[in-house]
């Protein structure tokens, strides 16, 4: 991990190898949302640092025979490998950073850590794994034709404020498995664990300017990073506006982008599935875990209930009171099950997203309120109740935009059409469930839902065996999987003739 008492001097800049401060000296203070008092200090990089931790990428790409694109693949795979072992080593210190940092449990913490290491050992075995190549018949015996897959070049990887060290690992651990070099920009907000795996990189042998660490604000240095034209490829995880602006500035250098932004997403839940005690109460459960887990501030959060009339009532009773019983306080208090928002400007967002739903029509269930500061939850900290909002239909704002915050907005249909036609009806297309003992409901539906996830009987698993992304406004490209690996290569045909001879296309 990088030096303690580098990151107190405000070096958390890394590039070629060495920890730095800002060139301007600028530095910023690191609050922790669950007291809002600051409790660490990192650099506050600009466009200058941006420019010289590209140049340290490039070098390290565009080196001789030993540099990272030409080192053997079971030797990238294996520093994959070391990286997930350290993880693992420093999990319980890295969990708590990460409650401390983006206000979670040290519980979330602790699992997101699990998945990083996860995610580190899962894209070294698939590119240990991997033939050498795609061989292209081309008809003749004179004829080599293959299909190779090299690195893309320089990466940049601007990472969110929400989940930082888990979506990091989605993004360094396949660019680096295939050998390209990065800068990491993580959010300015929750920047520590991606510092800290950083060092861990460095602690397994990664070579000098194959790993670059930029902390500071993205409207300088991810929106430098994006336009940048010695970056091959950005990778950007974060909100719609952002997102299309990094596209914007990508396109002129005609860059390969990577987007995985926002998502509205539906937790359809029918009457069979609530037929019995055990299904009510694991439907009730799951949409509490699909709204609530990290306070809403989940790209997947299955923020939109929709439910089937017959049991709506009963239902969305027993969420709201459940709902209501949820244990707020600082993240790592024993019992505490959700922290705070991130921000005050993330819950004043939220606070103005019920406000207008209310003022809209919507009808408070649970919630909606700051609640009253306890020993385990300090009034200095952006604490907001989890709410339920009945009585919603699809044209209130409320339903239409991404709160990104512990509120969920309740629906109701009486047709299987009505709920695939209400699933459907979002600008969004990243994720959503389906609640059903009916098999074949269940397919029928699941196959028409426009979102890139869809969980039957679940919400919010994923593998890293499979892929991410979205359709409509959630974004281009995917993470995870085979396709997560994919994005960061080029494929490029190299054609051998064997037996060249004169073409004669013309006479003389």
């Amino acid at each position: 991990m990088a030096d303690k008492a580098e990151q107190r001097a405000g070096k958390t800049i890394h590039v070629g190898g060495e920890w730095l401060e800002a060139v301007s000296g600028a530095t910023r203070e690191i609050i922790a949302p669950a007291d809002a008092l600051p409790f660490a200090m990192v650099a506050e990089g600009d466009e200058k640092d941006t420019d010289i931790a590209v140049a340290a990428a490039r070098a390290a790409f565009d080196g001789g025979e030993g540099a990272w694109p030409r080192t053997p693949v079971a030797e990238r795979a294996a520093l994959l490998r070391r990286v997930a072992d350290l993880l693992v080593r420093d999990r319980e210190q890295l969990g708590l950073l990460e409650s401390r940092d983006a206000g979670k449990t040290v519980e979330e913490g602790r699992v997101d850590i699990d998945c990083v290491a996860d995610a580190f050992r899962y894209f070294a075995d698939l590119v240990a794994a991997e033939a050498p190549g795609r061989v292209v018949d081309a008809g003749t015996p004179d004829v080599h034709s293959v299909v190779v897959y090299e690195p893309v070049g320089v990466c940049a990887l601007i990472t969110p404020w929400n989940y930082p060290l888990l979506q990091a690992s989605w993004k360094i651990a396949p660019a680096l498995a295939v050998g390209n070099t990065f800068v990491v920009k993580p959010s300015e907000i929750t920047p520590l664990t991606t510092i800290a795996l950083v060092g861990l990189l460095v602690e397994a042998g990664l070579p000098s300017g194959v790993a670059n660490l930029v902390t500071g604000p993205g409207h300088t240095v991810g929106a430098r990073l994006a336009e940048h034209p010695d970056v091959d490829l950005v990778s950007f995880t974060g909100g719609l506006v952002s997102g299309t602006k990094v596209a914007q500035a990508a396109a002129v250098t005609v860059k390969k982008v990577a987007l995985e932004l926002g998502g509205k997403n539906p937790n359809v839940v029918f009457a069979d599935a609530c037929a019995t005690e055990e299904g009510f109460d694991t439907a009730v459960d799951q949409a509490l875990n699909a709204a609530f887990i990290h306070s809403g501030q989940v790209c997947s959060a299955g923020a939109r209930l929709i439910v089937e009339e017959t049991v709506r009532e009963r239902f969305v009773a027993e969420l709201a009171r459940r709902a209501a019983r949820i244990r707020l306080g600082r993240g790592t208090e024993d019992g505490v099950e959700c922290g705070p928002l991130v921000s005050e400007q993330q819950r004043a967002k939220t606070e103005s997203y019920v406000a207008g739903a209310l003022a809209e029509g919507a009808v408070l269930r649970s919630g909606g309120k700051r609640p009253e500061a306890s020993a385990t939850r300090p009034a200095t900290g952006y604490f907001y109740e989890p709410t339920v909002l009945d009585q919603c239909h699809r044209e209130m704002t409320v339903v239409r935009e991404e709160v990104f915050g512990p509120v969920l907005t309740v629906e109701t249909f009486r047709t299987e059409d009505e709920a695939v036609a209400l699933a459907n009806d979002t600008e969004y297309g990243l994720a959503g469930a389906v609640w059903t003992t009916d098999a074949g409901r269940a397919r029928r539906v699941a196959g028409r839902l426009r979102h890139g996830t869809v969980w039957i009987n679940d919400f919010h698993p994923y593998l890293p065996q499979a892929e991410w992304g979205g359709f409509g406004k959630s974004g281009v490209g995917r993470e995870l999987g085979p396709a997560g690996l994919a994005e960061y290569r080029e494929a490029k045909h190299v054609y051998q003739n064997l037996a060249p001879g004169p073409v004669r296309w013309f006479a003389g």
